[in-house]
């Protein structure tokens, strides 16, 4: 059976498509999936007492907690993990190259990885997200372990597919992502954008590559009533910051007769929904002139004024210096920085770099401005993160109060049993 889905909805069509076919008949009609060779009976032995975090259903097992292995398991094969005392724990692929060697695909022993369960999986998660279709035609499809996909990343922009193989095993099972999607998704382009340096670490190399269909230059979403511009192919991430969706909304309710700046704004978008939300004026800053002529195209696109935006190139951390300087002042001003922390040794030089960008911009407020301020960095704690505010609002002599707290949009779900998927943090701070 091939699902035929709309290039922008139609997920709940496809999970009725499913139901009506019984398993014999789905598995006989699915395009053949090409998979690699299976070594017989592989396994991961686990240390005693390390499984505590399998039976709670955590989908890491790191190479501390190993204590054997069992077979000769290739990169990204999929082995059995088992307890000193035998117990089957669950089946993960195999990664010998990375501090995480194994990841669990399933905790059902009789649950079979092959290409219908990567079928199986997608079309689960992708009919998760049909509550979130009404704010726009760009969603996250797959959220890697969250959505019991570990190492995949799967963005639909449109009619696009965009999707990362993050880990040794999805790269196992490269081509029985790609049936799958090309299943799921006949209409739709699909386009590869492994090329994360998180690849490295699981022995892996960059890869960028078209995968069917032609990817425009610039693929147009609309996202809550605003036009965007999405570079697939070389933009961050996967070409835009999905996981902000819920946040932009908030920006654009609060930037109604503001005077906004929107620090490291990338394409521009919170500055671009800020002028959606009726600001009066919006500053876009970033260091990329690339990315800032993409913002000023999508100013156009959605026919804002050519004076109701300015775009500046630079540095944010000495350009809000100087406009403290120059008493410069903003009513709003958003500070949604890259991942400033990768490791536990580089955590006390970001908190550094967190205090000073909100000190600037901390300086920069009128009193009842409006902070959002915002970090992606997964080891940075909450608490640490609302204390690094707190601690550059007493430099710069500033009150605040936390408004509300804001975290990734619910296409960007995170795991019960894996808190790790909570990345993204940020505050909305009332500035006296």
């Amino acid at each position: 059976m091939i699902f035929p889905v709309d290039a922008f909805h139609g997920f709940s069509y496809v999970l009725r498509s499913l139901r009506a076919c019984d398993a014999q008949d789905f598995t006989a009609r699915v395009i053949p999936m090409r998979s690699k060779e299976i070594i017989v009976d592989p396994q991961l032995i686990i240390v005693a007492g390390r499984e505590k975090s399998l039976l709670r259903r955590h989908p890491w097992i790191f190479s501390g907690a190993v204590a054997t292995v069992k077979g000769r398991p290739v990169s990204g094969q999929t082995v059995d993990v088992l307890g000193q005392n035998g117990q089957w724990l669950a089946r993960a692929s195999f990664s010998p190259k990375s501090q995480i060697m194994g990841r669990v695909w399933t905790f059902d022993a009789e649950e079979v990885i092959d290409g219908d369960f990567f079928l199986r999986r997608i079309l689960q998660s992708a009919g998760r997200r049909k509550d979130f279709e009404s704010a726009g035609n760009a969603l996250r499809l797959v959220h890697s372990e969250s959505d019991g996909l570990p190492g995949l990343i799967l963005d639909r922009y449109a009619g696009v597919l965009v999707f990362q193989l993050l880990t040794a095993g999805m790269e196992f099972w490269r081509d029985a992502i790609i049936g799958a999607l090309r299943n799921l998704f006949p209409e739709d382009a699909i386009l590869e954008r492994s090329d994360v340096d998180v690849r490295a670490k699981e022995g892996l190399a960059a890869r960028t590559v078209v995968v069917h269909g032609q990817i425009p230059e610039q693929v147009g979403i609309h996202e809550n009533g605003v036009k965007y511009l999405v570079d697939v192919q070389g933009g961050h991430k996967t070409g835009f910051y999905l996981d902000q969706r819920d946040s932009r909304l908030a920006v654009a309710r609060a930037a109604g007769g503001r005077e906004v700046l929107n620090c490291f704004s990338y394409t521009g978008g919170f500055g671009l929904a800020a002028l959606g939300g009726g600001a009066a004026h919006v500053t876009q800053l970033d260091a990329s002139a690339p990315a800032l002529a993409l913002a000023e195209r999508n100013r156009e696109a959605n026919g804002f004024a050519p004076g109701s935006m300015d775009t500046v190139c630079g540095d944010a951390f000495q350009i809000l210096r100087d406009w403290h300087r120059e008493k410069r002042t903003f009513d709003l001003i958003v500070l949604d920085p890259p991942k400033f922390v990768d490791s536990k040794a580089s955590l006390n030089r970001a908190c550094r770099g967190y205090k000073d960008i909100n000190l600037s911009a901390l300086r920069l407020l009128n009193p009842g401005g409006r902070l959002f301020t915002f970090s992606c960095s997964g080891l940075m704690e909450d608490a640490l993160f609302q204390k690094i505010v707190s601690d550059a609002a007493l430099d710069a002599g500033r009150t605040g109060r936390i408004i509300h707290r804001l975290t990734q949009a619910g296409d960007h779900p995170v795991s019960l049993a894996f808190p790790e998927g909570a990345y993204l943090k940020g505050l909305e701070v009332l500035v006296d």
